[in-house]
């Protein structure tokens, strides 16, 4: 074996062995109640960041998202992002501003019988704005808006589970 090969394999097993050390593990499927096999996700806009995520995040966990025919109905009555102005320069623009994003949802059966009732997730971020760097504060917005989605749907995922039945 030559020596680079010898020392590749040994930090790719100094790397195991410390992943092992330290707890880190694969996240397994989360159990979901097994009346979510097919399930209508009901929100008012099916194409935001947060319904796309949520969706693929429940088929990503074996559940069907119907239109039809469900078994279950998540209901999100509320799926709220807003900018709020925090502080104001000198030059009376904007210094910084908090992104917060509100979820509210609850579960139901076919015939409308509460399995999980009504919860509320929300996350919140603060952005400073630099006028040198108008693109960047743009797409620092953008990622933050599509970090907080996904660790929102994790969030309503994860209650599911513990609720669940």
């Amino acid at each position: 074996m030559s020596p680079v090969r010898l020392h590749a394999t040994i930090l790719v097993a100094l790397g195991a062995v410390l992943l092992q050390a330290c707890g880190f593990h694969l996240q397994e499927p989360t159990e979901l109640p097994r009346q979510m096999s097919a399930t209508q996700l009901v929100i008012q806009n099916p194409y935001s960041q947060f319904a796309r995520r949520l969706s693929g995040m429940l088929e990503q966990q074996g559940i069907s998202v119907v239109e039809q025919d469900a078994l279950a109905v998540l209901e999100v009555p509320e799926n709220d992002v807003r900018k709020e102005i925090l502080t104001i320069g000198d030059n009376a623009r904007v210094r910084e501003y908090r992104v917060r994003h509100t979820v509210r949802f609850r579960l139901l059966d076919a015939q409308g019988v509460v399995l999980v009732p009504e919860h509320t997730f929300e996350q919140s971020r603060v952005i400073s704005f630099d006028e040198q760097d108008i693109l960047g504060a743009a797409q620092e917005e953008e990622f933050l808006r599509q970090n907080m989605a996904d660790s929102l749907a994790r969030l309503v995922i994860r209650h599911l589970a513990g609720s669940g039945s």
